[in-house]
Formats: structure tokens, C-alpha cells, sequence
């Protein structure tokens, strides 16, 4: 019998190089995605990964929605944040009723999974590599990252240990954990940062580096974790970002030290700018930052905890998504005024540009 393929849904910058990588280790592998040029150009020509990890040609057959047939034990959901819901309802009924979608995405998304899947359908997973859909047929492979798999509810179940068998094809190193909220908390609060450096035109590293922008990012990693605490959640590290230093009553000195360890990690790669600022300065559209930052604050305002600068991030994004203000340095010194003067450095504009 052939084997039963693995369907991804969503053959962008997470979801692409799975597949390619899949298809290229001989494995049954499916992909869908909405933009029809990319589906036919993988399908015919081959999807192109380039970069400094790998450069290679895969054909992997990849249809739109409207073409998907018959139903999957496994579903890989890799699409943004924002277009989890209308994805779900299109997968659903290719969903077989002993099957699961495993959600390859950045945020809490394996929330609303389970709500319309059911918590029994629903795998979660934390993906950490750089990667950059460029046009139809191409993705950059900027650098490796840490890439962990786990099911909601912290039980590990044979379906579990195959699905990570599956990403150890693609990354050797893949770790299977009993709490992948954790390791989601933890990415939370590194995407936030992200997010704050898309507010200017300069990379991620030199965002990192600037000696004026640190408290600012401190401070939201501060928020992000007395959120996860309050969740009765304790995120774990990776690839540099060391949430305890962020906890609430850590010194300064270790989230410093982190943010210096975020600033080496991120000058390693290829990709020099985060996902979220080539949705705002190549792609010009919306990013993640309602269901992934604007979530947190809504989860902490359940609490009695006040988030101004995950709050006034979340009001940023949206002015340079709409227009009304640009990426600069000046707007990352708007962020940083909603933390008052007690924040050394928040009145200091930095218009360096890496």
C-alpha cells in the first residue's frame, strides 16, 4: 500500500519548506495554497529553496482549496495567524474523523483549532527557522531554529511520536515535549520583540544591538511573561531568548543578556528582517499582530494586568498598516513614550539603519 500522504495547508515560508523537504526525503507529501501561480509552479516546475542552509528544486504537488480532494489523518496548518478560522472551515471537511490538524503557525492558534476541530483533532508545534516566501515557486531558507512538537493537552501519544519523526526528516534536531505551551508562551514573547523591530526599516540584529531600543524590549518580554504567569504557564528558552530573565522580579542583567544573545543569533542569518516587516514594507499587508500580540493583551486584561506597550505596539502596526504613520525610528520612540521616562532611554530616537 502507498503511503498516506501528510497535507499542508498553506505552502508558504513554514509550510513550503516542510514539504519540499518531505517530498525531497521520498515522503507522502501534499500541499494547498490560495495563491494559484505558487500551486502550479511547485506542482510543474518545483518549489526553488534557496539559501545559505540549502539550495535544491522540488516538485511537490500543490493545488488550491477548491481543487482539494478526499480526507487526511494528517493535516499540517501553516497558514498567517489571521487566516487560521477561514482555513479551518475550508479543511474541515478533508479532516478524516480520526485525524488531527497539527498547527505550524506563530500564536496561540491551537486555541481556536480546538474550538472548531475539537481538542481530541488538535497537535500543536513551535517552529523557530527563517524563512521568506519570495514569489511563486521560491522560498529563502535563511537560517535553522529550534522546531518542537507536542499535543495540547501534554500527553504523548503514538501519533505524537510519528508526527515528530516526521520533522526530525527536516530537522534532525526536533524536540517532542510534554508542554508545547511553553515553548508557545516563550515564542510569544520573542515575537513581540519582532514585532516592535518591524516599526523600523532596520534589521533584526540591529534592533537588538541598539543600546536606546533595549529597555523597550525588555519591557515587553516582561509583559508577555507576567501574562504566561498568570496563565500558570512557564515558557521555555530557545535560540537565545531566555524567558526567565523576563520574569517578573528577574535582574536586568539577564534580560540584557538575552537581548545580547538575540542580537548575535539574529545576525546569523539570511534573513535579516522578521516576517512581519516584509508583510508591512514588501508585501504591504496585514500582519499577525491582532492574534498574536493583540490576544495577550486581551488575555492579561482577564487578569487585572495592564500592557501599555503590547497594547500600544498592537495601535503601531496598525498605523503603518493603514498608512498613517512609516517604519522609522521615530515611530519605535512612540513605543517606547508609552512606558513613561522611567524607562532609560525611551525619549531616544534611534534612526540607524542596518
Amino acid at each position: 500500500m502507498a503511503e498516506e500522504p501528510v497535507l499542508i495547508w498553506g505552502a508558504g515560508a513554514i509550510g513550503g519548506i516542510l514539504g519540499a523537504y518531505w517530498a525531497r526525503a521520498g515522503r507522502a507529501v501534499e500541499m494547498v495554497d490560495i495563491e494559484a501561480a505558487h500551486a502550479r509552479t511547485c506542482s510543474i516546475e518545483g518549489l526553488q529553496i534557496e539559501g545559505p542552509v540549502e539550495e535544491f528544486r522540488q516538485v511537490v504537488k500543490t493545488v488550491t482549496p477548491g481543487e482539494v480532494k478526499g480526507r487526511y489523518r494528517r493535516i499540517v496548518l501553516a497558514v498567517k495567524a489571521q487566516a487560521t478560522k477561514s482555513a479551518m472551515t475550508l479543511l474541515l471537511p478533508h479532516l478524516a474523523e480520526d485525524g488531527y490538524v497539527l498547527s505550524a503557525q506563530n500564536g496561540l492558534n491551537e486555541r481556536l483549532i480546538a474550538d472548531m476541530a475539537g481538542p481530541g483533532r488538535t497537535m500543536g508545534a513551535f517552529v523557530n527557522y527563517g524563512s521568506d516566501w519570495q514569489e511563486p515557486g521560491r522560498i529563502l531558507f535563511g537560517n535553522r531554529g529550534a522546531v518542537v512538537i507536542g499535543e495540547i493537552d501534554g500527553k504523548i501519544r503514538p501519533r505524537t511520536r510519528e508526527m515528530h519523526e516526521w520533522l526530525q526528516v527536516f530537522e534532525p534536531e526536533a524536540v517532542l515535549t510534554e508542554d508545547i505551551w511553553a515553548y508557545l508562551w516563550g515564542k510569544l514573547g520573542y515575537g513581540a520583540m519582532l514585532f516592535a523591530t518591524a516599526l523600523t526599516p532596520d534589521s533584526m540584529s540591529a534592533n537588538f544591538a541598539d543600546p536606546a531600543r533595549i529597555p523597550t524590549l525588555i519591557a515587553l518580554g516582561r509583559e508577555v511573561m507576567a501574562v504566561a504567569e498568570a496563565e500558570k504557564v512557564t515558557p521555555r528558552g530557545f535560540n537565545g531568548f531566555d524567558p526567565k530573565a523576563y520574569a517578573p522580579g528577574a535582574d536586568e542583567a539577564a534580560a540584557r543578556a538575552s537581548i545580547a544573545a538575540l542580537a548575535d543569533f539574529t545576525a546569523q542569518t539570511a534573513k535579516t528582517h522578521s516576517g512581519i516587516w516584509r508583510d508591512l514594507a514588501v508585501r504591504r499587508r496585514k500582519t499577525e499582530v491582532d492574534p498574536q500580540i493583540g490576544v495577550i493583551a486581551q488575555i492579561a486584561q482577564s487578569h487585572g494586568i495592564a500592557t501599555p506597550a503590547l497594547t500600544r505596539l498592537v495601535a503601531l502596526i496598525h498605523d503603518i498598516e493603514e498608512g498613517r504613520r512609516p517604519q522609522s525610528g521615530e515611530t519605535f520612540a512612540v513605543l517606547s513614550e508609552a512606558l513613561g521616562p522611567e524607562v532609560p532611554g525611551a525619549e531616544v530616537p534611534s534612526s540607524g539603519v542596518a
